[in-house]
């Protein structure tokens, strides 16, 4: 199997407190694979110490084969590591083609002053037209970040993120604060990208876990108490008892 991510014994501690505990998990070339739990499951942690952010006191995390475990944040990028935050991060007095435009342009290198570099770079804004041509947000290419609703930020940013063609993309709550609707359509936009990359998603929304996850791993305490299909994780009793039913935050 061609593992995109690959955490091995992954151990971080805080003072007396384990936060991960001995973690090792997979993720696969195009899958989409949801990391869940309670509240102080260890979850966000775990994230932390994929990108850099935290330094783990034991274990190895390897991206497309290389060894990472040490690698400050921005050397993990370059080799193909995204994410997305649960609180956006956009340019709000920007359009989301210009938006887009700066997150392909960063992606090529460029520098981020787009009005005297991209807009004289006709590929830069072919592929902001492609992009938004294939996605929900392309009648909304010239309305300003401001005056989007938060659902289509949401999506905005998943677009500048996958615009960066990393080999794994971490998906920190796609779905929060969205409604109903809204909920949807990020669901149909993750589905439509599965296959161009890798992704973990860190999600609350059962619903949208089960529809979108190929397999599932449950962090309860810092501990992996379980991973598996869909099917499997709904009819695990630890699961049930630990985590199923109550609400993720």
């Amino acid at each position: 199997m061609n593992h995109v991510l690959e955490i091995a014994g992954l151990t971080k501690t805080f003072g007396g407190l384990t936060a991960t505990d001995n973690v090792s998990l997979t993720v696969n070339a195009g899958e989409i694979h949801a990391l869940i739990g309670p509240n102080g499951a260890g979850k966000s942690t775990l994230i932390n110490q994929i990108c850099g952010e935290l330094m783990p006191n034991a274990g190895h995390i390897h991206l497309a084969g290389r060894d990472i475990t040490r690698l400050p944040p921005a050397e993990r990028v370059a080799l193909g590591l995204g994410r997305t935050f649960q609180i956006t991060s956009l340019l709000d007095d920007m359009t989301v083609r210009e938006n887009l435009a700066l997150a392909v342009q960063a992606r090529e290198g460029g520098n981020f002053r787009i009005f005297d570099r991209a807009a004289n770079r006709a590929e830069v804004w072919d592929e902001v037209a492609e992009i938004l041509a294939a996605s929900a947000l392309g009648p909304r290419a010239g309305v300003t970040v401001a005056d989007l609703a938060h659902g289509e930020k949401k999506q905005l940013e998943l677009l500048m993120a996958l615009s960066q063609r990393p080999r794994l993309l971490l998906l920190d709550e796609p779905m929060a604060g969205l409604g109903h609707l809204e909920s949807q359509q990020m669901i149909d936009a993750l589905l439509a990208a599965r296959g161009d990359c890798a992704m973990l998603l860190v999600e609350h929304d059962m619903d949208a876990v089960f529809a979108l996850a190929d397999r599932v791993t449950v962090l309860v305490y810092g501990r992996v108490i379980a991973a598996g299909n869909a099917d499997e994780i709904r009819a695990n009793p630890a699961v049930r008892d630990a985590y199923l039913g109550e609400e993720d935050t």
